[in-house]
């Protein structure tokens, strides 16, 4: 059943108000999280019997538990409001009723997705999951509607590039999807097979937790060039050493040493690399005037 207008906000609103209860909750916990690491110092200076100090540790431990249950809540919240708006942009897509927009504000777009995309915050011994960071996709996995994927799609000029595409649907008896390029200017429609399609990662990965799902150094990997919807070459020259932080350097062949200096991309646009049929750049054009 299609979701009206009102029934988003009214849906909206109710999850703002519970994530503004967990925030509420988040800062009692904090507090109290402050006052029992002031006892357990003062346990240690004092040299209290071990029982006594043991006994502060485990309660410290469950408010630690308390205040990550409720922070995680709050960001569950968040997601699924994000999904609200989301379907109720599709909804107004396929009514016809989508507003253009000029490429500036659509840079921003771009931009914020990539600064806003959830992060995975794991727990002790968990890894992290399909779609986080440089972690692909199963191979069964098919992206959903209103996601953005990496497309390789031809031009006017029947060269093969790829781009930043949003999916419109899963054709499932062609195993084909049909997207849709995100740029105002363009947006031209394909019809993709699966293997032409790669969808982005729907989370960030942490840094100081998990970079077993960042791409190592040196790595040659795809990144959106920045300002453009275009995916090419590039080798990873640092890794982000926060979850607000970038990567990359990209080649081209227009500098001595084969590659440009380096520029900063977010996880949500840094893929594995697939070279395209005539396997050079997965983008075309000098990056330089890009």
């Amino acid at each position: 059943m299609p979701l009206t207008a009102e029934s988003a906000a009214q849906q909206i609103q109710e999850r703002l108000k519970d994530i503004q209860q967990h925030i509420h909750k988040v800062d009692s916990e904090r507090r109290r999280a402050e006052t029992s690491i002031a006892n357990i110092v003062r346990a240690q200076q004092s040299q209290i019997a071990t029982p006594k100090l043991k006994s502060l540790l485990q309660s410290k431990i469950l408010e630690a538990t308390q205040e990550e249950a409720t922070i995680r809540a709050a960001l569950a919240k968040i997601h699924e409001i994000r999904n609200i708006r989301n379907e109720r942009r599709i909804q107004a897509r396929n009514a016809g009723n989508k507003e253009a927009i000029r490429r500036g504000a659509l840079m921003k777009m771009v931009q914020l997705s990539a600064q806003t995309l959830p992060l995975f915050v794991s727990k002790p011994g968990e890894r992290a999951p399909a779609l986080c960071g440089a972690i692909p996709a199963e191979s069964s996995y098919v992206a959903k509607v209103g996601d953005n994927v990496a497309a390789l799609a031809k031009g006017i000029d029947e060269e093969e590039n790829w781009i930043l595409a949003e999916v419109v649907q899963f054709l499932h008896r062609q195993n084909k999807y049909d997207v849709i390029d995100i740029d105002e200017e363009q947006k031209d429609r394909h019809v993709l097979s699966k293997r032409k399609v790669i969808p982005l990662p729907l989370m960030r990965a942490n840094p100081e937790t998990d970079g077993h799902a960042l791409f190592p150094k040196d790595t040659v990997v795809m990144a959106l060039y920045p300002q453009t919807t275009c995916f090419y070459k590039a080798i990873v020259n640092r890794l982000p050493q926060t979850a607000t932080e970038d990567y990359v350097l990209f080649e081209d062949s227009s500098y001595l040493n084969g590659y440009a200096e380096p520029l900063p991309v977010a996880q949500r646009y840094v893929i594995a690399y697939r070279p395209t049929k005539k396997g050079g750049s997965s983008g075309s054009g000098n990056l330089s005037s890009a």
